[in-house]
């Protein structure tokens, strides 16, 4: 029987691995290296580290300030509370005002409409008078009152009362009652 034969070369083939893995050791040994020389330096552990404050003065001055805030809040809660009081007081009077301005409207068409009921009267009665009782009324009266009765007269009435008057009066009247609406807008 023939002996196997042992090949050759397994040997070789050990050692480059151990060659390849050696060269790739050193290759990571020597960056670990460089990186730890440029990492900052760590404070060792037994120094206690330097704080501005202490905990218990931190504390206290965050409650000084919730404390401060809470105030604030109060106080902003307080003047809105005031603010919408002030402001349903305020909507109360505008609808007293509203109400007021509508009766005070109110009374002034009917005392309006009373007035005008009264110069109406009044012209009809002037109308009704004999031309020369009326221009001797007219005649008497202030230059503006009489124009303004004259106006609302119906035109033969009026002419009849400005015939029997002096001419002089009569033209102050009738620039009055011609200038009455020159002033009025034309828009």
């Amino acid at each position: 029987m023939k002996k196997p034969r042992k090949r050759g070369g397994q040997g070789a083939l050990l050692i480059l691995t151990l060659f390849l893995s050696a060269s790739g050791a050193l290759r990571v040994g020597s960056g670990l290296g460089v990186a730890l020389a440029n990492s900052p330096a760590q404070p060792s552990p037994t120094e206690p580290q330097a704080c501005a404050e202490t905990p218990a003065a931190l504390a206290e001055a965050f409650n000084t300030r919730e404390a401060g805030l809470v105030a604030r809040e109060a106080a902003l809660n307080d003047r809105t509370a005031a603010l919408a009081l002030a402001n349903e007081a305020i909507n109360k009077r505008l609808d007293e005002l509203a109400a007021a301005e509508a009766e005070l409207k109110k009374t002034l068409q009917i005392a309006d409409g009373a007035a005008e009921a009264d110069l109406a009267r009044l012209t009809a009665v002037y109308e009704a008078m004999k031309p020369a009782d009326a221009t001797k009324l007219f005649t008497e009266m202030d230059p503006e009152f009489a124009a303004g009765f004259l106006a609302r007269m119906n035109a033969g009435s009026a002419a009849a009362v400005l015939t029997g008057m002096d001419p002089g009066k009569a033209y102050s009247i009738s620039v009055l009652v011609a200038g009455r609406n020159a002033l009025a807008p034309k828009n």
